[in-house]
């Protein structure tokens, strides 16, 4: 015979199947609201970053979060930036510099010009460690950058080009690890606990607001470099991205994505061929 269920199952339950309507209420009125829509990532993702919202703004119910977002035009905008992704470090994932330096930039070395493409880029850590990287290989002054993000806030922060470190000495490790020969003091200005890039680096970085769920392709790119990205979006819209970017690359071009992801077992997998083992980083073959 069945256990009988107790009540603290059912409130647990009802709960959050209150805070499932919540949520889906929520990311409705942003939709409708401001164009923004969130509707199509995961169910963990969504729950990751509105908790975190929640504590951010000192609310207790997501319907109080809504209520806020809808009539406070910096909340909403603080929603949508924490939507972004970024990888939250500089030089972040030693192991994807070092295949990016040893199989990506010899064959860029090839071309005349090269087009790199950071969506969701957050505050730009990947779009400044790329920078770095292609000046310290001599390409950089034959190298433009694209870094979009669907959030004008963090637009606005990669654009400044300042990253809060303390201490610093984990960007200046974490850069010595993907095999730079140079130190991170000749490419920054550091100043109490902060690194700032300097003038040349952001003048080939194109920061521009973009959707990776609603905007279509940008231009056409050598290299594509969307870690941490896919992981946030369910089936149906990592199949819009994968398009997007399969789209906006040229014939055998790169696609880097984070460590957690891959094209295994995805309608593009025949596309793309994996180059390295160490790191997640395809290129497209046809």
């Amino acid at each position: 015979m069945a256990e009988p269920v107790t009540s603290s199952v059912v409130e647990v339950t009802r709960k959050d199947a209150l805070a499932d309507l919540e949520i889906s209420l929520l990311l409705q009125a942003i939709l409708r609201f401001s164009g923004h829509d969130f509707t199509d990532y995961t169910e963990t993702t969504l729950k990751r970053h509105v908790a975190e919202r929640l504590r951010a703004e000192n609310l207790s119910t997501i319907s109080a979060l809504q209520e806020r977002v809808l009539h406070d035009p910096d909340v909403l905008a603080r929603f949508v930036f924490a939507m972004s992704s970024g990888s939250g470090r500089l030089f972040h994932d030693a192991p994807f510099f070092r295949a990016f330096r040893s199989r990506i930039v010899p064959l860029l070395r090839t071309y005349s010009f090269t087009r790199v493409w950071v969506p969701s880029c957050g505050r730009g850590e990947d779009a400044y460690s790329l920078a770095v990287l292609l000046h310290e290989q001599g390409l950089l002054e034959r190298s433009m950058i694209y870094a979009t993000d669907a959030s004008e806030l963090a637009i606005a922060a990669a654009r400044a080009g300042v990253f809060e470190c303390e201490p610093l000495d984990e960007p200046i490790a974490a850069y010595r690890a993907t095999g730079a020969s140079a130190s991170l003091k000749d490419v920054c200005e550091t100043n109490e606990g902060s690194l700032r890039f300097r003038e040349e680096f952001k003048r080939h970085i194109i920061f521009a607001k973009h959707s990776l769920v609603t905007d279509g392709s940008l231009n056409e790119f050598h290299v594509i470099v969307a870690r941490g990205v896919l992981r946030q979006f369910n089936r149906a819209l990592q199949f819009r991205v994968h398009n997007l970017f399969l789209s906006s690359l040229i014939r055998l071009g790169f696609l880097c994505v984070g460590t957690s992801e891959s094209l295994r077992h995805t309608p593009h997998e025949g596309v793309f061929r994996r180059l390295s083992d160490d790191a997640p980083i395809y290129r497209r073959m046809r």
